[in-house]
């Protein structure tokens, strides 16, 4: 089943009048579970593909399909709701808030979906745990090196339940042992919670990792391999 359909997606941004062609009718499925990686050298587009995957832009043309429904038809407001209960974040510089805990950044996007606190706290235990850092919670970020606090930003990615996870060069900021351990980790999500995983990366760390490789260059898909 695919959870993610791209339609001749294209994006244009107009810089200066002198229009910029990041996206040049981009097709591309994704199905639930699959562990992705897009690839491709800088200013190909693959960062851009990943912003309109995940609801942060729009297409200039096109359609953008997830879960069964077309973001680009939703209004502002509907679409923030849709990312919230929907999509997992994890970005290149962690993004946590520097004065909430581990525990307070995994919980916290999970506040704001409502849910009660006792689900909010077996599910914030459940994902520190999974992510080797238990012992962990009550530290914030400034405490906590960068593969700790990008372990923090897994967590808090899986803690609404989303039905996929977009990661724009998740490694860029860590050494190899933490790539290695962090990578393990959401491939055991992966296959944990049959989260769906699409990475943006130009890390052949991720790539070795990755069950699926879509290329793209010159804002076009130039390959698509999947890996036994």
């Amino acid at each position: 089943m695919s959870i993610i359909e791209a339609k001749n997606i294209h994006k244009t941004y107009d810089e200066t009048k002198v229009p910029v062609y990041a996206l040049r009718g981009v097709d591309l499925q994704i199905e639930e579970g699959e562990f992705t990686a897009i690839v491709g050298p800088s200013g190909s587009g693959k960062t851009t593909l990943l912003n309109i995957i995940g609801g942060l832009d729009l297409p200039t043309e096109g359609d953008i399909i997830l879960n069964g429904t077309n973001i680009k038809n939703l209004k502002s407001g509907q679409l923030i709701d849709f990312r919230l209960h929907n999509i997992g974040f994890v970005f290149q510089a962690y993004n946590l808030i520097p004065v909430l805990t581990a525990k307070e950044n995994t919980e916290f996007v999970m506040v704001l979906q409502k849910r009660p606190k006792k689900e909010r706290e077996q599910k914030v235990k459940e994902l520190l745990e999974a992510v080797g850092l238990a012992d962990k919670m009550d530290h914030k970020p400034g405490q906590l090196s960068g593969g700790q606090q990008q372990r923090v930003a897994v967590a808090r990615a899986l803690a609404s339940g989303p039905r996929f996870v977009i990661a724009d060069e998740p490694t860029a900021n860590l050494d190899s042992k933490s790539t290695s351990e962090l990578l393990d980790i959401m491939a055991g999500m992966n296959k944990k919670y049959n989260t769906t995983f699409i990475f943006a990366t130009h890390d052949k760390r991720v790539m070795d990792k990755a069950r699926r490789i879509v290329t793209i260059d010159d804002g076009k898909v130039v390959g698509d391999e999947r890996i036994a």
